[in-house]
């Protein structure tokens, strides 16, 4: 019997450990099923990093957010992420999917999902950084709910261009400009990150909107996270398709699809914003 009784706890270990293998392969690079650990791990509060299935969550609650760092750095590509953002009153939450380099001159792009109260949409920000300097704001609604279901978001970086897609829909571009002057990052490499926050001082409605934290915990739930990338080490040419002429500017459904989404869901474009910016930004000319 106990014999028997060891074989069978071999046995359920080994399935535990299968499922556990599968639960993890939500997460891919390339077009290699990786286990989330290989690539990734819990930047900031370890407890708050939650595996549910084939899913990652992270948690924010009144003692902490949460965080996920790549373990490696990048320098060109594209890096996609399907997301379910916090549902209900999610006001003064900030769930943050972004690339960023380290130091002070660092460069970044930058989504920030500004929560808001019950029936309220979400507002989707994005910021661009090169050597340091930022301010380059960009705000949306959404046409979809993005708590009923799973939407894709993702970074297109090469030598000419950043692309900020939404299920395959380009909501932003960044080109390089650095004729007229403007700093393009495309010498630092980034690592992928990803938060969970509270910033009830400024997320919501300019901060007028507290955190209701009767409704805590709050959920952002992942999976399908794609990583399609230079991996970055010192003297990497970092040249593949992303050179290709196809990825140097939108082709002509994309242009339409960002003037659609500018001309019927932006709601604050930094370049129009005279009171900041009198003269305004070279790139916005």
């Amino acid at each position: 019997m106990a014999m028997a009784s060891c074989e069978g706890c071999r046995i359920c270990i080994y399935w535990w450990l299968i499922n556990i293998i599968v639960m993890l392969c939500s997460f891919v690079v390339g077009s290699q099923c990786a286990a989330f650990n290989d690539f990734f791990y819990p930047s900031w509060a370890l407890g708050h990093v939650m595996s549910q299935g084939d899913l990652l969550q992270l948690k924010l609650d009144h003692a902490s957010g949460a965080g996920f760092a790549s373990k490696s750095t990048y320098l060109f590509g594209k890096a996609n992420v399907q997301i379910k953002l916090v549902p209900g009153d999610s006001a003064g939450t900030v769930t943050a999917f972004y690339m960023s380099s380290q130091g002070d001159q660092h460069d970044e792009f930058d989504y920030e999902f500004l929560g808001n109260t019950s029936g309220e949409p979400y507002v989707v920000q994005t910021n661009v950084y090169s050597k340091g300097v930022g301010n380059r704001e960009q705000r949306i609604y959404l046409w979809f709910d993005p708590t009923a279901n799973f939407h894709s978001y993702s970074f297109l970086w090469n030598r000419q261009q950043a692309v900020f897609f939404v299920d395959d829909v380009p909501i932003r571009v960044f080109s390089n400009n650095e004729k007229r002057g403007v700093p393009y990052p495309q010498t630092r490499p980034m690592g992928i990150f990803s938060s969970i926050w509270n910033a009830d001082d400024w997320a919501t409605q300019g901060g007028r909107v507290k955190t209701d934290w009767s409704h805590a915990p709050f959920l952002s739930t992942y999976k399908n996270f794609n990583i399609d990338a230079c991996k970055y080490t010192t003297g990497s040419s970092c040249s593949s398709w992303w050179d290709q002429p196809a990825y140097a500017s939108l082709n002509e459904k994309q242009s339409m699809q960002l003037k659609w989404v500018h001309e019927k869901y932006m709601i604050y474009d930094y370049c129009k914003d005279s009171v900041r910016f009198p003269t305004p930004p070279a790139e916005c000319a």
